[in-house]
């Protein structure tokens, strides 16, 4: 026995405690061995001949008379029932039917494009392509429209005198790059919108006529399908699976059964790679659908075969195996247990194994009621499901297998799930970044602005970013010159100190109905430059979140999702490929761990020595 000390557990007859698992133990297995006198085994692996006496001690020797009475299976018969995933809900939103156009992860972490960020047009790249495909679209009309369409919807440029367009004005590359499409271009995201929003293309085109009426609104449909497609987002707040208070996706599928409906939830998926180990099983979830799941064929019939790889032991002595694999060349120290684990598999038990092959659709889940072999000799033996029992209990063995969330003694599920999802995704250059730290000495967190979005589609350096329109607001306030004759005082007094705009504060506050638990809430600094923005705002939709609205909300964090260690969040566009070799696109965000805390120097009440004047 390991790791037991019986007189501590007062174990009297250790046999029957090991023999019932009784008390859970780590235990060990060597192989007895010989030890040779030399290191060379030329003359053993011959494999000499002497005489017939000698050949048969051979065979004994490997176990070759040892014999069982069991057969090689030669048929098989599974047990299987198989549903699929119908029903989909993004957090506590509306029920929509599964798509199975998107991979799941397309369908789960796609977020809204912002095409405008309050008073601010945002995207220039993707709005100015949309702009080209419409034109595109009404070429073909009996009238040509494309003009007014130009002039309705332009792509306007900043003006360098107004704070409202000094975050174009303040980077130069921002601002060429939009000064040279303004007035040549069209604005396509305005317009889409706009029909997003209801409206109809001609609603801003006087003189169209009503023939033209029915085609621009064809088109429109056509357009709003192509831009949907372009970029997949949530068609509502309701179909957005990101929860930015938990900092994380949340969302739930659904499959029917024969009685009622299997719910599958997903509460902490922080993006990345989505596959069934994040997934729960949830009985006590209101069902999603009403569907039934049809009458299929309970068996199917399956031919076994052997499972077999490069450099397998051949189980007869006088067989001879191929060199191109070297299993005794594999170094293995004794706390490797997967390499030890391969080797005791591809060794020991090689030929016991046999393969039955199972072709499973994406989206379905599958559960196996049982298999039924039949061997050689007409015998006819029937397997469970491995993994059957308490789905608590330790001593369970299984694999691929969802948990089942609830307090204690529900059954296991051993069905499986097999998500529409895909093993590779190509990831671009963050477009936000941002990172929740925690600061000890100003006793709050800030969310620090790394990466925000530029107005023409691209991102750039927050702190960077957050310096040169600084610099904007500052010239178009004027500067004060100080009176030389005025005495200086060598010290000053400063309320407090300043700290880089792309430090979004958030403050400790009471939970509503808590006067011990607190949350982290948004906060602003104040500007200190007249004509500016009273308060600094984030950039980021990610800190952005309640601003936008029609009316403004607060912006609320659990403390516990903020630990020592910090966290960082980004968004980036992901691309993958899909059935038929079809292009997908979205804007996803990705949760990881922070690098620990930071300081930003806020400080209140100093004295400051003045420097001196030359």
């Amino acid at each position: 026995m390991t790791g037991v000390d019986q007189a501590a557990f007062g174990v009297q007859d250790i046999s029957n405690v090991l023999a019932d698992k009784l008390i859970p133990t780590v235990t060990v297995h060597n192989r007895l061995e010989g030890r040779p006198r030399t290191m060379a085994f030329d003359r053993a692996l011959r494999a000499e001949l002497r005489d017939p006496l000698w050949m048969l001690t051979r065979q004994w020797q490997v176990g070759e008379f040892e014999g069982d009475d069991a057969g090689s299976p030669v048929q098989a018969k599974l047990a299987v029932e198989r549903t699929e995933l119908r029903h989909y809900r993004a957090r506590e939103g509306t029920v929509t039917p599964f798509d199975d156009a998107l991979p799941l992860e397309a369908q789960v972490e796609r977020r809204p494009v912002r095409l405008r960020a309050g008073d601010r047009p945002m995207s220039l790249d993707l709005r100015v392509l949309a702009g080209r495909r419409w034109l595109r679209l009404v070429a073909d009309l009996p009238t040509d429209y494309r003009q007014q369409f130009l002039d309705a919807y332009p792509v306007e440029a900043p003006d360098p005198a107004l704070a409202a367009d000094a975050d174009q004005v303040a980077h130069p590359e921002t601002w060429q790059t939009v000064a040279a499409f303004a007035g040549r271009s069209m604005d396509g995201g305005a317009l889409y919108l706009h029909l997003r929003a209801g409206g109809r293309p001609y609603d801003e085109l006087p003189g169209v006529s009503g023939t033209d009426e029915a085609a621009l609104d064809e088109r429109a449909t056509r357009f709003l399908v192509w831009f949907a497609q372009l970029l997949p987002s949530p068609a509502t707040d309701g179909e957005d699976a990101w929860d930015p208070n938990r900092l994380e996706y949340r969302f739930s599928c659904s499959a029917p059964e024969r009685e009622g409906e299997t719910v599958y939830t997903a509460e902490q998926y922080h993006g990345g790679h989505l596959d069934w180990w994040a997934f729960d099983v949830d009985p006590d979830a209101a069902p999603l659908g009403t569907d039934t799941l049809p009458d299929q064929p309970p068996v199917c019939t399956i031919i076994p075969t052997p499972v077999s790889f490069a450099g397998m032991p051949n189980t007869r002595w006088w067989a001879f195996e191929d060199n191109r694999v070297n299993l005794g060349d594999v170094d293995a120290a004794t706390t490797d247990v997967a390499k030890l684990l391969f080797l005791e598999f591809a060794v020991v038990y090689a030929n016991d194994w046999f393969l039955v092959p199972l072709a499973l659709p994406t989206g379905s889940v599958t559960r196996v009621r049982g298999l039924a072999v039949t061997t050689v000799f007409g015998e006819r033996v029937w397997i469970d499901p491995a993994g059957a029992g308490p789905d608590d209990d330790w001593q369970r063995w299984s694999m691929f297998n969802v948990s089942v969330r609830g307090q204690h003694g529900e059954p296991a599920d051993t069905r499986l799930l097999l998500p529409p999802t895909v093993p590779k995704i190509q990831e671009s250059e963050p477009l936000e970044e941002v990172l929740l730290i925690r600061d000890e000495m100003a006793n709050m967190v800030w969310g620090v602005e790394r990466v925000v979005p530029m107005p023409t589609g691209d991102s750039r350096a927050g702190g960077e970013a957050a310096r040169e329109t600084l610099e904007v607001f500052t010239r178009l306030a004027g500067t004060s010159q100080t009176d030389p004759s005025e005495p200086v005082a060598s010290v000053r007094y400063e309320m407090m100190s300043s700290v880089p705009e792309h430090w979004i504060p958030f403050i400790p506050v009471h939970v509503e109905g808590d006067n011990r638990e607190v949350q982290l809430q948004r906060a602003g600094l104040p500007r200190a430059v007249s004509g500016a923005p009273a308060k600094v705002r984030p950039r980021t939709s990610l800190l952005r979140h309640g601003l936008d609205d029609a009316t403004p909300a607060a912006y609320l964090i659990p403390e516990e999702e903020v630990p020592r260690s910090g966290t960082r969040i980004t968004q980036t566009f992901q691309r993958t490929r899909w059935h038929g070799g079809r292009t997908v696109t979205w804007l996803g965000v990705r949760r990881t761990a922070g690098r620990g805390e930071g300081s930003s120097g806020l400080a209140f009440d100093r004295v400051i020595d003045t420097p001196k004047q030359s």
